[in-house]
């Protein structure tokens, strides 16, 4: 399995989230309402001068109110892709990602930018509140992205480096372009520290010094086509690539030696085609097709010495392939102005192919579905209705239809079906400027992980999972409302509530021989307040300056398969508060933010233990300098002196369930400094 990366996307959310929460001067044009639509702000490229943007990501993440949201990369499409729109339609490939395709998008390249909120005719919002529309001029132009990036850690860890180039053409209509990209990845939870058992009754039987590393990366090609094709217009990507990804934990003492290896090596290509034709003046259709394919070898490896004796290495091996393919079209029919209907639908297949084998001291040890071939074919069809009541109230209407056939091989043989309609509804309402209310009540059904099916282990928490046959997609009936007040320019307070519903909760079962698996536990609930505050500080003196904060509080509630308790779902995060300070000096061509986390915690709960972590007083501060329209230098440093990883271990799998010992190990994690050098001609 592949191990977590506790808060590198965090710290990337971070980022992003700092360099949203830009203040154009007083000099600069405020967004404008759409005439016809309130729900759509129109962002001149003037917005964004005296930010200085290389690139349309730059421009899109200081759109106020906007976060990047690339999709989760589920299985499909619809459901599983983000909420950046380029010229109307999103890319070519799910992995070829809206942001990906506005890093290699010069900023001058950019006529305008839409932010979406609610719903638009002609606008396939996927689900999202927001979305934002890019739209490029077809002016022709070379350009030439190089960007260099590096990691660079204190103490012993992994010091990482890596670099892109982007190449894109265009010609009127006709744009080609080359990516080449040697990546990097890592978690920004590696450390140092004491680990230590305590026994039911807090004594301590096991003190040892702790030690982690991981890092990983990738090395790819991507092309990208696109070019007018018969009356419309055709737009082609490719991808391939290698990557790894290794990880270290050590626990030390005098007489004592605890080794924990993990290492993934995998390779991947896609290919993506859209292809978009009007069919008459008022109809449009877009037709999608997507094929990608991995495959992957990993290994995990627990030793240990203990007074100068060795125990029996365990050996934890998984190998296979997994493949996707997908054909979709979708027609529409602009009624009117105000109104626009859509139909159409979609057709996928998806395999894993996984072969696994665990040893103790070179012995089998035999485990449930440790060879399986998954498949999975479905289709849907799916319409919908975007009605502009009238020029402050907009709603969209929609219902897709979703059948899907599973079949497993090999240890395990098993076929089911599913049938779920996915009902839909969106209301938009600004009753007067810089005010609006946002609803949203839709059924969700969830894509089942192909890997959950197979057998899997995390030898670092003495933990092996079964594969479970009878896993079943989670649905979830979801009710979802939103304030929003906008004011002085890009000042903006949002304020949402959610309910979910939830059926055939997926988290983790107990199985026969003292083994688990991920399964579905019974229905349950989660409830949500999600709080976003940025506010310009031009007013107090503060030039250029912003502060904000957000957060989403979360609540959930199932019932425990092993003690018939209600608890949390495993894998949440309750609440995680963020506070954000940022600045432009124009004079000085110079950006500068910093975020603060006060405190995350996050558990997950097995039948034969609770695991988690706590962590508190992150700090994370950078810099940009931007000397020339053309060239940047950004620099970052994170901070995070406070974190606690936490274990619970019991005796049995009884209701009482006794508690066999406690672990805790307080990790300090290693202070990295990140750099970005980005240069375009």
């Amino acid at each position: 399995m592949t191990k977590t990366i506790l808060l590198a996307t965090t710290a990337l959310l971070l980022s992003a989230g700092a360099a949203s929460a830009q203040t154009p001067s007083e000099q600069q044009a405020a967004p404008q309402a759409d005439a016809a639509q309130q729900g759509v702000l129109i962002f001149e490229p003037a917005f964004f001068a005296d930010q200085r943007p290389n690139s349309a990501l730059d421009m899109v993440n200081r759109v106020p109110g906007f976060s990047v949201v690339d999709g989760d990369g589920s299985r499909g499409f619809e459901g599983a892709v983000g909420n950046i729109l380029i010229n109307g339609s999103r890319p070519a490939s799910k992995n070829d990602t809206g942001s990906a395709v506005l890093s290699r998008t010069l900023a001058d390249q950019v006529e305008r930018i839409e932010l979406i909120r609610g719903g638009a005719p002609g606008i396939d919002m996927q689900g999202f509140a927001v979305v934002v529309n890019v739209i490029t001029k077809t002016e022709s132009s070379r350009q030439h992205i190089f960007t260099a990036n590096a990691n660079i850690f204190e103490g012993s860890g992994q010091d990482l480096f890596g670099a892109s180039y982007q190449f894109t053409a265009k010609e009127g209509e006709r744009t080609w372009g080359v990516t080449l990209s040697d990546g990097i990845s890592m978690s920004d939870a590696n450390g140092v520290g004491p680990v230590i058992r305590r026994d039911a009754n807090g004594v301590i039987f096991r003190q040892e010094d702790f030690y982690n590393d991981q890092y990983g990366g990738g090395t790819s090609i991507r092309g990208n086509f696109a070019t007018p094709l018969y009356g419309g217009k055709i737009d082609l990507t490719a991808r391939y690539g290698l990557n790894d990804f290794e990880g270290i934990t050590l626990q030390t003492a005098p007489t004592v030696r605890r080794e924990n290896l993990f290492t993934d090596e995998g390779a991947g290509g896609e290919f993506g085609a859209v292809y978009t034709r009007p069919v008459s003046p008022r109809t449009t259709l877009e037709s999608r097709f997507i094929h990608q394919f991995n495959s992957f070898e990993s290994t995990s490896t627990a030793r240990s010495r203990i007074d100068n004796v060795d125990s029996a290495e365990q050996l934890f091996v998984s190998e296979g392939d997994s493949s996707e393919t997908i054909a979709r079209a979708l027609l529409r029919f602009e009624r009117s102005a105000a109104l626009t209907f859509e139909s159409g639908g979609e057709l996928a297949y998806n395999m894993l192919d996984t072969v696994q084998a665990f040893t103790v001291g070179g012995v089998a040890v035999p485990l449930p579905s440790a060879s399986v071939k998954v498949e999975e074919l479905r289709g849907e069809a799916f319409g919908k209705a975007t009605w502009r009541v009238r020029p402050t109230l907009t709603v969209e209407g929609g219902l897709r239809m979703e059948a899907s056939t599973i079949t497993q091989s090999g240890d395990a043989e098993q076929e089911k079906s599913f049938f779920f309609p996915k009902p839909r509804l969106l209301a938009t309402w600004t009753p007067m400027p810089d005010n609006q209310f946002r609803f949203r009540f839709e059924r969700e059904v969830g894509q089942l992980d192909f890997g959950d099916f197979a057998a899997s282990s995390d030898l670092d928490e003495e933990n092996v999972l079964g594969g479970n046959a009878d896993l079943e997609p989670e649905q979830r009936w979801i009710t979802e409302v939103t304030y929003e007040r906008r004011f002085w320019t890009d000042g903006i307070i949002s304020i949402g509530l959610r309910h979910d519903e939830i059926v055939d909760a997926i988290d983790v079962i107990p199985l026969d021989g003292g083994l688990s698996a991920v399964g579905n536990i019974g229905d349950g609930t989660s409830d949500q307040l999600a709080v976003n505050i940025l506010v310009p500080m031009d007013k107090f003196g503060f030039t250029g300056g912003r502060l904000g904060f957000r957060n989403t509080w979360v609540h959930t509630e199932v019932t425990d398969p092993t003690t018939g308790e209600i608890r949390a779902i495993s894998g949440v995060r309750p609440s995680q508060p963020v506070f954000t300070i940022a600045q432009d000096i124009n004079s000085w061509k110079l950006q500068w933010g910093g975020a603060y986390i006060a405190t995350l915690h996050q558990f997950s709960y097995d039948p034969d233990q609770t695991s988690g972590f706590r962590g508190a007083d992150y700090f994370e501060l950078w810099a940009e300098y931007k000397h020339t329209p053309t060239l940047s230098l950004r620099a970052q440093i994170n901070l995070w002196d406070d974190f606690e990883v936490q274990r619970t271990v019991f005796a049995d799998r009884t209701p009482a369930r006794p508690v066999s010992y406690y672990e805790n190990r307080y990790i300090d994690p290693r202070t990295f400094v990140s750099l970005r050098l980005r240069k375009t001609f």
